[in-house]
């Protein structure tokens, strides 16, 4: 399937999911977003760009490198740095808390404005969720076993699957998420208040399709409802 230039949803969490290199520089990302060692950040950044939103395998916060600068209080270059590279704004960690969040409960008052989400798709937060929900089963539906009766690639991966709100804050509102064991992965694209959502999926079958994501459930390419 071809993918066109878009933002990419890391939502690898476990370490056995990617090679052994790879995860090694993941912890590394992770170990200086932690510190405030902003040098090694952009090092490794410079080497894997899609991982600026990316969390701490094995870690329960789901921080990314933009929670930690506000948890320091790192300066506004820095902040703008990450923002440039297509951190994200609107990215929550596990328990719901966005960048701008943290700035204020650690009284970091020169980022508040910088961190805080410019909608430039603005949807009601209650169709955002809805469509999270629905998209969740369609992950978990078109990264299925291929009825080998094992649970989907999602699952197996206990993968961190995508939350649409990101999608309002981009310039263009498309995001691919790769999935490990597929050869493929999801192409999102926010239109209105539905989801296209392009999937290429090796385990069942190799097959490209595009469902529909709507507040009120999933339009398979197949004509039925999910």
């Amino acid at each position: 399937m071809a993918v066109e230039s878009s933002a990419q949803w890391d939502g690898v969490v476990r370490r056995d999911s990617i090679k052994e290199k790879w995860a090694a520089q993941r912890d590394r990302l992770s170990d200086a977003a932690h510190s405030g060692d902003w040098e090694t950040v952009f090092q490794v950044l410079d080497e894997c760009p899609e991982w600026v939103n990316s969390g701490r395998l094995g870690g329960r916060s789901a921080y990314g490198p933009l929670h930690q600068a506000a948890w320091h209080g790192a300066d506004v270059e820095t902040v703008g740095r990450l923002l440039a590279r297509g951190a994200w704004r609107t990215l929550r960690s596990t328990d719901g808390t966005r960048p701008v969040d943290i700035a204020v409960q650690r009284g970091h008052q020169h980022l508040v404005a910088l961190l805080s989400p410019a909608y430039r798709h603005p949807q009601p937060q209650d169709v955002l969720d809805r469509l999270r929900t629905h998209l969740h089963r369609l992950i978990h539906h078109r990264s299925g076993s291929g009825g080998t009766g094992n649970d989907d690639l999602a699952t197996q991966h206990a993968l961190r699957l995508p939350d649409p709100t990101v999608l309002t804050e981009l310039d263009i509102p498309c995001l691919w998420f790769p999935v490990p064991g597929m050869y493929g992965g999801f192409h999102i694209k926010l239109q209105g208040s539905e989801l296209s959502v392009d999937s290429w999926v090796r385990v069942v079958g190799g097959s490209e399709r595009t469902d529909l994501v709507t507040v009120d459930g999933v339009r398979l390419q197949e004509g039925r409802m999910l």
